[in-house]
């Protein structure tokens, strides 16, 4: 069966700078593809040129007739006033549904979605619940194909384990295949089952690997060995036929001039290959501590602080050298208000806690990474951004001149006179980290450090932050991070309090228990009437449920017999030829393929009510 969508030789360029060349890629039914690559690979710009939203510079783009196609953009785009519901009825009446298929598709995914008010407006959504109405959008016209630019981005940790479980179902609006880019290491390897990884060290312009993302990091690692050794061979055989060259001119006699030819090919091979090779860059982070041997940096005794509600109360917190905490919560829960206190703790202005003391030691030096960026001017150049002072920076005790420290952070010299607001959020991202390398700390107070960073830079920030012998407070949704980082947790849960717990996991599950208790005592009593109504007793089926359960092992028989006999019109040669009947076979596999699905897990969800489970 042809790919649902698929390219051939695609490449792009903005004015002198190649973003990809020579990329092929096709997506088949099933296929759970996640796109990675360094930042300035192109990886948006990809995904926008296989939408159509884009005309590569050279290359095609072919698709399946008719096939349905939904694209989820980093940044999302609403009617702000509208509520919920508006927004996503509006993409269901352009694709021409009746209106009881229109009411049901677009109240089933606002539920699975979570949005307990369908009417509440767009404009009062936090960044998560806008992502999560996206995606529900996206979904809504059931596409065969879901493309997403960076799904997980203002997911908190419960938003992205909705998305993995979404991703995982098998639904009505589930799209056959999807392709997203991502640079979340656990999501990715949750969910995808084929990495594909656009660089210039490729030579193919991509690295395609099927299976999960850490069979993509083994494959990788044998790849690029193997490079290294290719250009070994060939170093060594340029250099013998450099010498050979070098002889007299009897060694050079006209019968010899393929030997000639070919030492001038393996040379332009070598330079090739010693290219490629010299393009796996890594950004150079290493944060300076200065050294403290205090073993209290910073002592916090029965903190609260309340707004409005209360975030927390009778807090203790200590940071001492070593210390790695990771802090947990939901949006509003305290984790930024917390990290504000502790950021002030050192100074004598600042937020202070209600209640409770925060006591610094002497001279502590704390430095804090905003993750709105506040500290960034964006009409400033990037020359500015990095070194405010004139042309050079001085780390570690050495001066280093701009463009080498600009180098560090793979910033190219000729992007030194760009505005910062032209750079991407990546870009953004390692000027603050840049910034914060230039400033000796005692306690590194970093608020989602990771956004916008691609996997090489999370990489290189994971082993700085590993290694840096001070105290490190981290806010982060990146679970990979935390659980490599991080030596203790420090969960909110939305009430006013937040206890420590061993890792993220331990956290979600008291969530998880917190509100099937405030469920069941919202839950009213039964009333004495409901008390002695008749109801069926565990291990035993209601009538209808006993009918259901009778009939549905002869309808899945059925459906199964049908499934493979259109499984083998697919392979009919003649059928094959026709575009339009092979389509109208396919999507008759897949409705087939979801009643089956679903008719077993009613199968075990009635077996297990037989037994009283």
């Amino acid at each position: 069966m042809c790919a649902l969508l698929s390219c051939q030789e695609l490449s792009k360029a903005f004015g002198a700078q190649s973003l990809f060349a020579g990329v092929t890629l096709m997506v088949d039914a099933g296929d759970r593809i996640g796109l990675i690559g360094p930042n300035g690979s192109g990886k948006s710009t990809l995904l926008k040129i296989l939408c159509g939203m884009e005309q590569p510079d050279t290359g095609s783009v072919f698709t399946q007739k008719l096939m349905r196609m939904s694209y989820v953009a980093q940044e999302d785009s609403f009617d702000e006033e509208a509520s919920c519901l508006d927004n996503l009825s509006r993409v269901v009446r352009v694709d021409d549904v009746d209106a009881a298929e229109q009411y049901n598709r677009v109240h089933a995914l606002l539920s699975r979605g979570g949005f307990t008010d369908p009417e509440q407006k767009v404009s009062e959504l936090s960044g998560g619940w806008r992502k999560r109405l996206s995606l529900c959008r996206a979904l809504v016209t059931r596409p065969e194909v879901l493309v997403m630019d960076e799904p997980t981005n203002h997911l908190d940790i419960e938003g992205i384990l909705w998305l993995e479980k979404l991703l995982a179902a098998n639904l009505p609006e589930s799209p056959s295949a999807f392709l997203l880019v991502s640079h979340d290491r656990r999501f990715l390897e949750n969910t995808v089952n084929r990495v594909v990884e656009l660089a210039p060290v490729y030579p193919e312009g991509s690295f395609q690997v099927r299976g999960a993302y850490s069979d993509f990091l083994e494959k990788r690692a044998e790849y690029l060995e193997q490079r290294q050794n290719l250009e070994e061979r060939l170093s060594n055989k340029v250099r013998r036929e450099t010498e050979w060259l070098r002889r007299g001119p009897k060694a050079r006699t006209s019968k010899a001039r393929y030997r000639i030819e070919e030492a001038g090919r393996l040379q332009d091979e070598l330079g090739e290959v010693r290219g490629r090779n010299r393009n796996v860059g890594q950004v150079g982070i290493a944060f300076e501590s200065t050294q403290r041997k205090t073993k209290k940096l910073l002592v916090g005794k029965g903190l609260s602080k309340t707004f409005e509600t209360p975030l927390f109360t009778d807090l203790d917190i200590h940071l001492s050298p070593g210390t790695r905490l990771g802090l947990l919560g939901r949006n509003g829960s305290g984790k930024s208000t917390l990290m504000q206190l502790l950021a002030a703790a050192a100074s004598e202005t600042g937020p202070k806690p209600d209640t409770g003391t925060l006591t610094a030691a002497d001279g502590l030096r704390i430095v804090s990474f905003d993750q709105r960026r506040e500290q960034l001017d964006t009409e400033e150049t990037l020359r500015r951004a990095l070194a405010p002072e004139g042309d050079s920076v001085l780390y570690q005790g050495r001066s280093l001149h701009v463009v080498s420290w600009a180098k560090r952070f793979l910033f190219r010299p000729d992007q030194l006179d760009t505005p910062v607001n032209r750079l991407s959020g990546g870009e953004q991202a390692r000027i603050l980290i840049a910034r914060l390398m230039l400033q000796p700390a005692d306690v590194l107070l970093l608020d989602e450090p990771t956004n916008d960073l691609d996997i090489p830079s999370l990489d290189v920030l994971e082993d700085s932050l590993s290694e840096f012998p001070g105290a490190l407070v981290l806010v982060t949704h990146d679970r990979f991070l935390l659980e490599t980082v991080c030596n203790q947790v420090l969960g909110f849960d939305g009430r006013g309090k937040a206890e420590y717990f061993a890792d993220y996991e331990q956290w979600l599950a008291m969530l998880e228990s917190l509100e099937r208790k405030e469920a069941a005592a919202a839950k009213p009593a039964p009333s004495a009437k409901e008390k002695t109504s008749t109801k069926p007793k565990a291990g035993k089926l209601s009538y209808l449920d006993q009918r259901e359960y009778d009939q549905i092992e002869e309808k899945i028989l059925g459906l199964e017999e049908r499934l493979e006999k259109v499984q083998q019109l697919m392979a009919d040669p003649e059928v094959m030829a026709d575009a339009e009947g092979l389509q109208q076979h396919w999507q008759e596999q897949q409705e087939l393929q979801t009643e089956i699905d679903r008719l077993y897990d009613r199968w075990d969800e009635l077996e297990q009510q037989k037994q009283g489970n």
